[in-house]
């Protein structure tokens, strides 16, 4: 008994009993179609199930009698696992971003940072607002909790401060959590992409193969070496091509 309650405890789809596994004499029996079958024996709802070509599974193991069900168990057991798999994809995982700020910030850097901040949280995520205190600054802690009254402001139609700020060391911070509508909108989101996710081929699916050069069929196609003047490209090469072939730096 105690086994059997450990185990219904884990969730109705983990560890079900199914044809000669059931131990009970009778069971409660419904039909593949969701019809009540009523009380009967268990040779009688093994022999129902056969019938069908399918398997009794035992769906609620606590009942009295135990409640049964005439299904095909393997497609039970893999559309669970698809929608477990589904579920999966479409929950959207929340992180934790931590923006530094100094009670001297720059309005400039200040503005920056809350824009990043503001996309964050749009995003369903939570942001940690640090202010970093050096030397004397210490002793001015109301130069930031002004900046962080400022944060909560600045973002109020986006995000509410789910933890108020207050010191640790040499540090101010607060946290910032999504608004409930902001939040809804991040999942339907992360539930669109997964559905068009879903929808999408294959990368490669129903691409045609490159041909090789050289290759019959691919005209025109020449495999000698190519000789370029190195000095005469370098001449020919202007301010906006030496620009625009020198590597991004940010």
């Amino acid at each position: 008994m105690i086994r059997e309650q450990r185990n219904s405890s884990r969730g109705p789809n983990r560890d079900q009993r199914t044809n000669r596994r059931i131990r009970a004499r009778e069971v409660r029996v419904v039909g593949s179609d969701g019809s009540q079958l009523g009380v009967m024996t268990l040779e009688a709802a093994l022999e129902r199930a056969r019938t069908e070509g399918l398997d009794l599974v035992e769906v609620s193991p606590m009942a009295k009698p135990p409640v049964c069900k005439i299904m095909d168990y393997g497609k039970f057991k893999y559309e669970e696992k698809k929608k477990a798999s589904d579920a999966k994809r479409t929950q959207v995982v929340i992180q934790l971003k931590e923006v530094k700020l100094r009670p001297k910030t720059e309005e400039h850097d200040y503005e920056f940072k809350v824009r990043n901040t503001r996309r964050f949280i749009e995003e369903g995520n939570k942001a940690k607002v640090v202010i970093q205190f050096r030397g004397r600054e210490i002793t001015h802690k109301e130069l930031g909790s002004a900046i962080l009254d400022d944060v909560i402001k600045d973002l109020k139609d986006v995000a509410v401060a789910e933890q108020l700020p207050r010191m640790e060391g040499r540090q101010m911070f607060m946290i910032l959590a999504p608004t409930p509508k902001v939040a809804q909108k991040a999942r339907e989101q992360a539930r669109q992409a997964a559905a068009a996710a879903r929808k999408s081929p294959p990368p490669g699916a129903g691409g045609k193969k490159p041909q090789a050069a050289g290759a019959p069929g691919a005209e025109g196609a020449s495999t000698a070496p190519v000789e370029s003047d190195g000095a005469s490209d370098a001449d020919d090469a202007g301010p906006d091509d030496a620009q625009d072939s020198a590597p991004a730096t940010t």
